[in-house]
């Protein structure tokens, strides 16, 4: 490599590190806001008055609820909530327990992922190789897909890079989803840039992520298979698919802008015809994995602009016949939960 391309792959580097940084300390002053302001007013109830169908998510409520592992019953959203003691970024729930990606912060900031019990117990746990992305269990709780940013901390970054991991909820078993065999339009592909994220299952041994080749210029659906150790592309244009309850529909964040500004707007794709449905009625840009309250209703979380680090749970018709609405204020990473 000659001196002139040493210096230009250099400055590339410089730039996207200096991003993250960037992107992690204004997230990282947010929070202390967040945290250090005006208690909130919402009303709280025991870690284990809620235990029935409900909603867990991580509150962001002002004060020292902020960031807290919460729930509320699915029949009563707007109900008191039940605070955890557990602080996490990310979150995600079954009825065996709850899986928690978060930053430790220091002297030197690390990340781990923990697998918490109904006792809310640490069970398992391990280190996450940067900031935390996303987080699904499967469907009876056996196994957990955690997403952490490598370099750069959004999707919109240039030279962002993702690693996704699928592990036993006991912690063991790792399998990295970038060592699968890729196939792309039918055949192998080992794009040397290829990034995996937002995962969601179908069983214990199948799902659906995201696939992504910079060198390429594309961005696929994959539908993976843990057995056969393949991800293999479904089609084009599909980031964060969450699999409905009936195993009929993904929905998934859609680029809307055909321009250099990428605007995500939430989209439903029918599995059996084909069929994607953009769901225009949100017209904020939603940079979220959305979930499934039931068969017929979205979730996901969208930031206020009015006040730092704060964060509200929207819900919206699957079938794009209304508008958005708050589910639940100061709320976010929202996951249903039915015994």
């Amino acid at each position: 490599m000659t001196v002139r391309r040493r210096v230009a792959a250099f400055v590339v580097l410089l730039v996207v590190v200096v991003a993250g940084v960037g992107w992690f300390a204004a997230a990282e002053l947010a929070q202390s806001r967040a945290e250090h302001a005006a208690p909130s007013d919402v009303a709280t109830a025991a870690p284990d008055d809620v235990t029935g169908p409900r909603l867990v998510f991580r509150s962001t409520a002002p004060g020292d609820l902020y960031g807290r592992v919460s729930a509320v019953p699915l029949a009563d959203l707007d109900g008191p909530r039940a605070v955890s003691p557990v602080a996490c970024d990310r979150v995600d729930a079954t009825t065996r327990g709850v899986v928690c990606l978060r930053t430790k912060r220091g002297v030197v900031t690390t990340f781990e992922a923990q697998v918490l019990d109904a006792d809310w117990q640490v069970a398992a746990e391990w280190p996450l190789p940067g900031t935390p992305s996303r987080t699904r269990f499967s469907p009876d709780g056996s196994l957990v897909a955690t997403t952490a940013f490598v370099t750069g901390h959004s999707y919109a970054s240039t030279g962002f890079s993702t690693e996704t991991v699928v592990r036993r909820a006991d912690g063991g078993g790792a399998v990295n989803l970038e060592e699968l065999t890729l196939v792309v339009d039918g055949a192998p592909a080992a794009p040397v840039d290829r990034n995996v994220w937002g995962v969601t299952f179908v069983d214990d041994s199948t799902f659906y992520a995201t696939v992504q080749s910079r060198s390429l210029g594309r961005t696929w659906l994959a539908r993976g298979d843990l057995t056969a150790r393949t991800l293999t592309t479904v089609r084009d244009g599909v980031e964060c698919p969450s699999l409905s309850p009936d195993g009929t529909r993904l929905a998934f964040k859609h680029d809307a802008d055909p321009g250099p500004e990428v605007h995500w707007t939430p989209a439903v794709l029918d599995l059996a015809t084909g069929t994607v449905s953009v769901l225009d009625a949100e017209t904020r840009n939603i940079d979220d994995q959305l979930a499934w309250l039931d068969d017929g209703t979205l979730l996901y979380g969208v930031p206020r602009t009015e006040e730092s680090g704060v964060t509200d749970v929207w819900s919206l018709p699957a079938d794009g016949t209304g508008a958005p609405a708050i589910a639940v204020p100061e709320a976010w990473s929202p996951a249903v939960v039915r015994p």
